[in-house]
């Protein structure tokens, strides 16, 4: 087991790994799970406030794990525009919760894993639509949304851990039809946008995460498929492989604003360094559209419309 060695709290190395999965009735946290059970790993989930301390410190007392992924968090319901009126419970979940949790497991000496945000950038003069993607050491330059604002200051502070590993997800994808998938967001619309961004393929990332925290990686990973993808071309896809009839109409960006409380966040993340890293793995990430072109022939398979 993972115990404190008196310096820093780093993560000692052990065979035995225990995994303890926060915000354990979540989406994307019932999808690790299902992974680390195939894999025969030993996994526990929670759903303790990640706020309150005390219960924070029973539950890793009680569970004993040696790694800690971190699926908790307030991203708002129907969606970040809830965070605007809840800005009192997005903080005590984002930002105190997160915090608190990662320091609790950095004097236990467990290994962290955060699954973060990417939704903390804007496209600019520097990164422009097609240009360069934003790096892991790129300042956060979007705080349109009350959601956005908290992640992008929280991160800042958390990078500093040396148990912690941050993940910043983007518009993630599951092979189904989720109510929490972009796709399944994006296809109900009456309208969309037409932006190319960046994507989280979670059939093909998770197992990524998963090799990262039982390696004990630290620092911050732009966790998406190589390249952007623009909306209309993900519902082309969708058409193409699982819903025929299908049919959507595009707005300007500028027409969307009028219809939501907070700003939406376009951008592009380099994922160059998921990508060198899952070399020393043997495994190879898999750009943007032939990933979503995979994921919805997968859907078809299973019958999904």
């Amino acid at each position: 087991m993972a115990a404190t060695n008196g310096v820093n709290g780093a993560p000692q190395q052990s065979k035995d790994k225990v995994f303890l999965i926060w915000g354990g009735e979540g989406w994307v946290a019932g999808h690790l799970k299902e992974l680390l059970e195939q894999q025969n790993e030993k996994v526990f989930t929670t759903t303790v406030r990640m706020e309150n301390r005390e219960s924070v410190l029973a539950e890793l007392d009680r569970v004993k794990p040696t790694h800690v992924l971190n699926c908790a968090g307030c991203t708002g319901r129907p969606n970040v525009d809830w965070c605007e009126d809840n800005k009192e419970q997005t903080i005590r979940s984002n930002v105190i919760g997160t915090l608190n949790l990662t320091d609790c497991c950095f004097l236990k000496g467990i290994h962290i894993t955060v699954f973060a945000t990417g939704c903390i950038y804007a496209y600019d003069q520097n990164h422009r639509l097609g240009g360069e993607g934003y790096l892991e050491t790129d300042p956060a330059n979007f705080d349109g949304s009350y959601y956005s604002a908290t992640k992008s200051k929280v991160e800042e502070i958390m990078v500093a851990y040396s148990n912690c590993l941050i993940l910043r997800l983007r518009m993630p994808v599951s092979d189904d039809l989720h109510s929490r998938s972009f796709v399944t967001k994006i296809s109900k619309y009456a309208r969309v946008v037409d932006i190319p961004n960046s994507n989280t393929i979670l059939y093909d990332l998770l197992p990524c995460a998963i090799l990262l925290a039982s390696a004990n990686d630290t620092g911050v990973y732009n966790f998406t498929n190589p390249g952007a993808i623009s909306h209309n071309q993900v519902l082309s896809l969708f058409k193409k492989h699982v819903r025929p009839d299908f049919e959507w109409k595009n707005f300007t960006e500028e027409e969307q604003s009028k219809i939501l409380k907070a700003g939406r966040s376009n951008c592009e993340l380099n994922s160059t360094k998921l990508v060198k890293r899952m070399k020393d793995f043997g495994v190879e990430v898999k750009d943007v559209y032939t990933a979503y072109d995979e994921c919805f022939q997968r859907m078809a398979a299973k019958g999904i419309k």
